[in-house]
């Protein structure tokens, strides 16, 4: 009997290539630990309730693709965001943006965004560079890039876990409902290709380099979370349609974010992006910032005040 192979050749993909490296949900919540002084493994082990194994393999992992580095602080072993990680800021503000309008989350309630450069508390959302509109989803189309090629993807993944983020003991994680959706690459690979127009299982399917039953389950699992609506298209068999939500589709700038992100940081060579957005409102390629909702202009790290019960982060937010 052949053994199925452990890589398929896929559509290449920026967002595809971010998931790779960091759409795990202990690696988003890493990233939060590290960003608020949680550095050291011990310390990091009772924030998260993850198992040493699983600690070990992710700090490793993130290592490995440039997004933690490791240095010895008064002789123990600490662990750094780097430059690359460091760019995930305009995902996280958009994280917050996303996990403010759609759940409650405690946390989130003790957190207060500053711009220093108004003055004023503020709310980000994403804006096209060239227009300066704000960006959703109803804006965007979906075109191949110079990069357009095949990327080679690993068939053989970690298994979603198990823990729901609810139950991580961590006070910093601030948009738990939000990594419980993209802490999975699958179930974030299929609301990315839903922005790109796809809606039938087979579509999906031919995207993604996974078994049916994982497909199946990480679609039941939108449709549980309200990310996505299912109708039926076919009877026998039945045979279902799914189309984001207006909660799903409010994910776009998150996404957009990982996608620039993935530009930049996950390239396989110099040809370009493999996929470029045009932007509807301006007839432009999209290049989209996220900015101050108060005084409109982009934000940067070093321009936000950013706090969570009186205590500000010990770096840039991620």
């Amino acid at each position: 009997m052949r053994e199925a192979p452990t890589q398929l050749r896929t559509r290449a993909s920026s967002i595809n290539r971010a998931l790779d490296e960091i759409g795990d949900k202990w690696c988003l919540l890493l990233f939060q630990e590290v960003f608020w002084g949680i550095n050291t493994f011990n310390e990091m082990l009772a924030a998260t309730g993850v198992s040493r194994g699983v600690l070990a393999n992710r700090l490793q992992w993130l290592q490995d693709v440039g997004c933690l580095r490791k240095g010895l602080d008064g002789g123990r072993p600490r662990y750094h965001l780097t430059s690359k990680s460091l760019e995930l800021y305009d995902a996280a503000l958009m994280s917050i943006a996303w996990e403010r309008r759609w759940h409650h989350t405690p946390a989130l309630d003790d957190v207060a965004l500053v711009h220093r450069n108004c003055g004023e508390a503020f709310e980000p959302e994403m804006r096209c560079n060239s227009c300066a509109l704000p960006v959703d989803a109803a804006s965007a189309d979906f075109a191949p890039g110079p990069g357009a090629t095949l990327d080679v993807r690993d068939k053989k993944v970690r298994r979603r876990s198990s823990i729901a983020v609810a139950r991580v003991p961590s006070r910093h994680a601030l948009y738990r409902n939000l990594i419980n959706l993209v802490g999975d690459r699958w179930t974030a690979s299929v609301i990315a290709l839903a922005f790109e127009g796809l809606n039938r299982f087979d579509a999906f399917h031919a995207e993604l380099p996974v078994a049916t039953n994982i497909l199946s389950d990480r679609l039941r699992l939108l449709v549980a979370e309200g990310v996505m609506s299912q109708e039926p298209y076919q009877r026998r068999p039945l045979r279902n349609e799914y189309q984001l939500t207006e909660l799903g589709r409010d994910l776009f700038p998150w996404f957009l974010a990982l996608q620039q992100w993935g530009d930049r940081w996950c390239a396989t060579g110099a040809e370009g992006p493999p996929t470029v957005v045009m932007h509807r409102h301006c007839a432009q390629v999209l290049a989209a910032s996220v900015c101050c909702n108060q005084c409109g202009e982009p934000v940067k790290a070093h321009q936000v005040s950013f706090t969570l019960n009186g205590r500000a982060p010990s770096l840039p937010l991620p």
